[in-house]
């Protein structure tokens, strides 16, 4: 590594370089998958995916990535760095992985697009059939045109907080040993999902979700290896999430009822300030 003090002249950081190789894969072109070499000279503090960049814009322009908000939010660049699955933008190539050689593939557990972008599609399918958002039978009076607030307590919205953190990035599903062998198994992602909205005490939804986590491919497949809370970027923890869970699908089983939230009550002998704004119109009707 050469070191220096003056870094106002770019020709003068200090770097180390690394080896990357990225796997390449084109569906529509290649017949079996292979890894390219580059050379990297890496600035401390790079991330994975700043020298992915580097090698799209210097040495070749025909890798395909995928990513978008650079730290650590959106999701996009989770990709599959030196064996484990992990957000590029958060994975620090000198300082985290301490390596000479950087291997960067794409999610396990998915089909391909090309190169290191995954195609998400089965995340998705199965986040949709979890029906997650709020279901209620008053809901064009509760939801769609809200006369107040729904009443909810500090700790009752605390049993649901730490799942609503998911950012989708895919890699849980990634890392679940089970449904890398039964793609009918919905993975940690949606089965977290699924119990933050039947936990809520504004939903009413579990009879619509029950179905399609309680059957042979649904919630009691999971082992509990727990590889999905070790992938989390966001430290969401699914495994706990889908242990939560079957204990919520047996209790409703053994008679527990619950009744959705109604709408909270206005302080009695309490005005408004005068100087908190009213909420915008809607802007969809």
């Amino acid at each position: 590594m050469s070191k220096t003090n003056d870094n106002s002249n770019p020709q003068n950081v200090e770097t180390k370089d690394i080896m990357f190789k990225l796997y390449r894969f084109d569906p529509d072109v290649n017949d079996k998958p292979r890894f390219d070499t580059f050379i990297v000279p890496v600035i401390k503090g790079w991330t994975v995916l700043d020298a992915i960049m580097y090698i799209k814009e210097e040495l070749d322009s025909s890798i395909s990535y995928r990513a978008s908000c650079r730290m650590g939010i959106c999701g996009s660049c989770a990709m599959e760095i030196n064996g484990k699955p992990r957000l590029a933008c958060q994975t620090q190539v000198i300082s985290e992985l301490q390596s000479k050689e950087v291997v960067v593939k794409p999610l396990a557990n998915y089909p391909v697009i090309k190169d290191v972008v995954p195609d998400l599609e089965p995340l998705f399918h199965h986040h949709e059939n979890m029906k997650p958002f709020l279901i209620r039978d008053d809901e064009e009076k509760a939801i769609e045109n809200p006369e107040g607030e729904l009443y909810q307590t500090p700790d009752e919205l605390e049993e649901y907080l730490q799942f609503s953190y998911c950012i989708k990035c895919g890699a849980c599903l990634a890392a679940c040993p089970v449904v890398g062998t039964d793609p009918e198994f919905p993975g940690p992602q949606p089965l977290t999902q699924a119990y933050r909205y039947c936990i809520d005490t504004r939903d009413d939804g579990f009879s619509l979700r029950q179905l399609a986590l309680d059957n042979p491919h649904g919630v009691w497949r999971c082992h509990f290896a727990g590889a999905c809370s070790e992938a989390c970027p966001k430290g969401v923890d699914p495994a706990f999430a889908i242990q939560l869970l079957k204990r919520e699908i047996t209790a409703r089983k053994f008679g527990k009822k619950t009744e959705p939230a109604g709408k909270a009550k206005q302080p009695e002998n309490v005005e408004r300030w005068k100087d908190v704004p009213y909420p915008p119109e809607k802007t969809v009707k």
